[in-house]
């Protein structure tokens, strides 16, 4: 029927593109709500493992997501062109199913550790893929009628764009008063505070989150005292524009230690999981003590619209950092990890971070990334700008013994683009590691621009079809905050420093 009306669409010009973008997304949500009922059943079935039900959870969980934002795609077609500018409905459409297509994917991922896994997954891969098809195809109609549109009406010719506005030196815009900057700089007034000796409003952050109202439009802060607090923590995606400020980086710590081998999914290991769109966090700690023999434990996992973190500390070892889906900022954070310790397929960029790999088990390879772009029209990828990536101290004596690599494609059209960092001499001179034979070698696009250190040199990189070094500022612009996560749209209502250019 879709094909039908496309066609009617190419030939009479009796549709409008957004119309027949409307109508695919419409009988995708059918698609979705028929892989709801689907996954309903399996969970009535017996013998199923512990991981299998999680697994099977986690796809509610992206279905749920999903409907969402195939709502809310539905619901900013109905606006364009005219509710906001050309480049931000174009940003905010092939987001919302950017992120759709990403979700089949996750509830795929979920059966992939056990063999017995393989026999749940038979049931749903046709489901989720013919679904994340269809996606595919809705986000080929949203990128050629947008890029169609912004061509048209001249937004990309000739001038500066929006987003490439100036900032200082600190990473301010020009036009922002010192006053204004002290202001955004200072702690906020916090709403509740988490205190786990009693002294505040509640003893949990998990009980503060709980307590804090649904789909806010205002900023509601928790303040967590400092200590140490061994919980899970999961900011649903009711819980919008939530932040969490800590004591300290070193002095408030959130830990747990789910993990894959005791039988959790990769997806569900993580101590905070963070959905809800707006999330803010700064000060404190996100952790996972699992171990490396224990596989997948992740620290956090962002799925959050706009979320953002500034001086946060993010300690595991495999899988540490789940940039799951969506826009994503980090400045001025710690991530340390041993095998693909930032993973997923968010549009995130880490700006002025310290990325150190750490000791892993014997024999382990440590990837600092994998990156996983489902489609090469997703707008996602994982960019580390104006960063250091190095080791701890643990590694640093035996590095010699475990080869460190920039990243590995984890999925078909993986994107990292590494670019003003300063990379140390623990990164091999291949640079990049394959994830399986030749998979995805002349699909990924890995990119490196202007860094520096005794481990930036390029002459002794991969020779893969899609790794290239990049010597074009305008091309590299592309990937810079304000171009490559619209970051002149909303990093300055995060109240933290940023630079939305080279």
């Amino acid at each position: 029927m879709l094909l039908r009306h496309y066609y009617c669409w190419r030939h009479t010009q009796s549709y409008k593109p957004k119309d027949v973008i409307e109508l695919s997304l419409n009988i995708t949500t059918t698609a979705v709500e028929h892989n709801f009922f689907t996954i309903k059943k399996l969970l009535k079935r017996k013998k199923l493992t512990k991981r299998e039900k999680g697994a099977l959870h986690d796809c509610l969980e992206n279905i749920d997501e999903t409907l969402d934002e195939l709502h809310e795609a539905v619901e900013d077609l109905e606006e364009y062109p005219t509710k906001k500018s050309l480049i931000q409905h174009a940003d905010d459409l092939k987001t919302l199913i950017s992120s759709a297509i990403t979700n089949q994917e996750t509830c795929l991922d979920g059966f992939s550790h056990d063999g017995a896994d393989k026999e749940v997954r038979k049931v749903l891969i046709a489901g989720q893929l013919h679904v994340e098809h269809m996606c595919s195809n809705a986000l080929a109609m949203i990128k050629n009628m947008t890029d169609t549109d912004i061509a048209a009406a001249g937004k990309l010719a000739n001038r500066k764009l929006k987003e490439e506005v100036e900032s200082d030196q600190n990473g301010w815009p020009v036009w922002l008063s010192v006053a204004d900057r002290r202001l955004l700089q200072s702690s906020p007034t916090p709403n509740v505070v988490v205190a786990a000796d009693g002294s505040g409003n509640y003893k949990t952050v998990s009980a503060a989150v709980a307590a804090a109202p649904d789909n806010s439009n205002k900023r509601y802060v928790i303040r967590i005292k400092a200590g140490v607090y061994r919980e899970n923590v999961e900011v649903g995606k009711k819980k919008k524009n939530i932040m969490f400020v800590g004591d300290g980086r070193t002095k408030t710590i959130i830990t747990g230690s789910k993990n894959v081998v005791d039988g959790s999914t990769t997806f569900n290991s993580a101590t905070v999981a963070v959905v809800g769109a707006g999330f803010l966090a700064k000060e404190l700690t996100f952790q996972n003590t699992a171990g490396p023999s224990k596989h997948q434990a992740v620290a956090l996992r962002v799925g959050a619209d706009l979320a953002a973190f500034y001086r946060c500390d993010f300690l595991a070892y495999q899988d540490t950092l789940y940039v799951h889906s969506n826009r994503q900022f980090f400045i001025n954070c710690l991530i340390a990890g041993t095998v693909d310790f930032i993973f997923g397929n968010s549009g995130v960029v880490f700006q002025d971070c310290d990325i150190h790999a750490r000791k892993p088990n014997s024999g382990q390879k440590n990837m600092v990334t994998a990156q996983g772009r489902i489609d090469p029209n997703q707008n996602t990828g994982i960019v580390i700008q104006k960063s250091r990536i190095g080791a701890t101290s643990d590694l640093l004596p035996v590095k010699s013994s475990f080869p460190t690599y920039l990243g590995r494609p984890w999925k078909e059209y993986s994107r990292t683009v590494i670019m003003q960092s300063e990379i140390s001499d623990v990164i091999v001179p291949a640079g990049w590691h394959e994830w399986s034979g030749s998979f995805a070698l002349s699909t990924l696009f890995y990119a490196e621009y202007q860094n520096t250190g005794a481990g930036a040199g390029t002459a002794n990189r991969v020779k893969w079809k899609g790794y290239k070094v990049i010597t074009s500022a305008t091309e590299a612009q592309s990937f810079s905050p304000g171009r490559f996560i619209a970051g002149s749209s909303w990093l300055s209502s995060t109240t933290f420093p940023f630079s939305l250019g080279l």
